[in-house]
């Protein structure tokens, strides 16, 4: 108890451990299904509560886990230190120079709304509640990202407390190695605390989704990709393949039923967009179309993500192409007939995602065409028929497969292997050896983990 409260007056935040009332509340996050299991939180309002929290970890050798909603937990923390962000909440947005400063714990949601005021768009992505951070470090891929790229490449500056206690403000004139490793694998290399990003001059869409009915999804599918070879980079557009389950809050025409759902978002003039999508349309009778001009405080509508917590367990495949057998192995794998029936969405990569910015990053495997994602739901960790579903799909597409991607390691426990997998080899290297060189000691140990080169 007296270390517990030597920490406790150090930080503004509180400081919980199993016992105190409040710690099931504060480890608790939108993923469901794991739950991390700290000796202790720190709820951080500040750089300098970080910084507390670390060097207290440091000093014990203790893991340090970090949560600011838990989207993206795949792994949970068992003892250790957790550093809860949620409570850093700032923004500012710098009109002239195109830019926002946010916090650890801000959301999407929060940025699209204090930029929409000039005009301007952060390159968000389908939910509006996720944490922007966490999000960012692992590439960020967004309603935009055909035409501007991953959000990570638009990051100016991050301010980031490493593993000897020092707050550092790195981009690529201060620590470019750093700044490199920050933008797809950040996680392995301190807690970052704010991020500078860039905003875009977008303030309305054409876009929402087109809902087709699921003996529709091979048309669907095979059409989608022969259109996809057509659009500009201004349309980005994916295809959610969806159980929805009979349930009164599910809109009814899509209640009870298996559903092919083209999203879609596109910065040109409304017209062109109709046009644009006139070949999907002729695909036959929709279950809901909600295709037209919106603002882009409303972005969150295209995919319509689900907003209420719940467990899940996903993988993905960055793809070179898609195989004309996929809408076979989609339905019998993970389809309404499937023992286990997943969610699949496919992203169409390419345009600005596939051109090398001109600060380099740790994203990888840029020449993909398609991301494929399935997903399940799950009661919590441990192998299960429910969790093995995603991985029959994922080894369908194996030919095909290029690696993966960092946001979208949804639930899995994450063995050296898997993440190599999310970064070309030299890149993995040159990430083991800076990870040596700023947390030598694998402080920072979860999720995508990359541990500490031997050379």
């Amino acid at each position: 108890m007296e270390k517990t409260m030597s920490l406790a007056d150090r930080v503004r935040g509180p400081v919980l451990a199993p016992a105190d009332p409040d710690y099931d509340a504060e480890r608790t996050g939108f993923q469901a299904a794991y739950q991390h299991r700290p000796a202790l939180i720190v709820g951080a309002t500040g750089p300098a509560d970080v910084r507390s929290a670390v060097e207290y970890a440091a000093g014990r050798g203790l893991p340090v886990a970090v949560q600011a909603t838990g989207h993206g937990l795949a792994v949970a923390a068992d003892g250790g230190v957790l550093v809860n962000t949620a409570r850093m909440s700032g923004v500012r947005v710098d009109p002239v120079a195109r830019t926002a400063w946010v916090q650890a714990g801000v959301r999407w949601e929060r940025v699209i709304h204090e930029a929409a005021g000039y005009g301007l768009a952060p390159l968000s992505g389908s939910a509006p509640d996720v944490g922007v951070v966490g999000y960012t470090l692992g590439g960020g891929l967004g309603l935009l990202s055909r035409e501007y790229g991953y959000t990570a490449d638009h990051v100016r500056a991050v301010e980031i407390v490493t593993a000897d206690g020092r707050e550092r403000r790195v981009d690529a004139e201060c620590d470019p190695d750093l700044f490199w490793a920050l933008r797809g694998a950040g996680a392995n290399f301190g807690v970052v605390t704010a991020l500078e990003i860039d905003l875009v001059p977008v303030s309305t869409l054409y876009g929402g989704g087109l809902y087709f009915a699921g003996e529709l999804v091979p048309d669907v599918l095979a059409a989608w990709s022969e259109w996809t070879a057509t659009v500009p980079d201004e349309l980005t557009s994916g295809v959610g393949l969806v159980p929805y389950p009979d349930l009164p809050m599910v809109p009814e025409p899509l209640r009870g039923r298996y559903v092919a759902h083209v999203r879609i978002a596109y910065t040109g003039a409304v017209q062109d967009g109709e046009r644009l999508v006139a070949p999907l349309r002729a695909l036959g009778p929709r279950l809901i179309d909600t295709l037209g001009e919106m603002p882009y405080t409303e972005s969150g509508s295209i995919t319509a993500d689900p907003t209420m917590p719940h467990g899940y367990y996903g993988t993905n495949a960055m793809l070179s192409e898609l195989p004309s057998s996929l809408a076979t192995s989609v339905l019998e794998l993970t389809g309404p007939d499937a023992p286990v029936p997943c969610v699949v969405q496919l992203n169409h990569l390419g345009g600005a995602l596939s051109r090398r910015p001109s600060v380099p990053s740790a994203i990888a495997h840029r020449d993909a065409s398609y991301l494929l994602r399935a997903l399940t739901v799950v009661d919590g960790p441990g192998p299960s028929e429910a969790r093995s579903a995603p991985g029959r799909l994922a080894d369908a597409v194996a030919p095909w497969t290029l690696g993966r991607s960092p946001n979208f390691v949804l639930g899995e426990s994450s063995t050296v292997e898997q993440v190599r997998t999310c970064y070309h080899p030299d890149d993995y290297a040159r990430l083991a050896a800076l990870k040596a060189t700023y947390d030598g000691a694998n402080l920072f140990r979860l999720n995508q983990n990359i541990p500490p080169s031997a050379n």
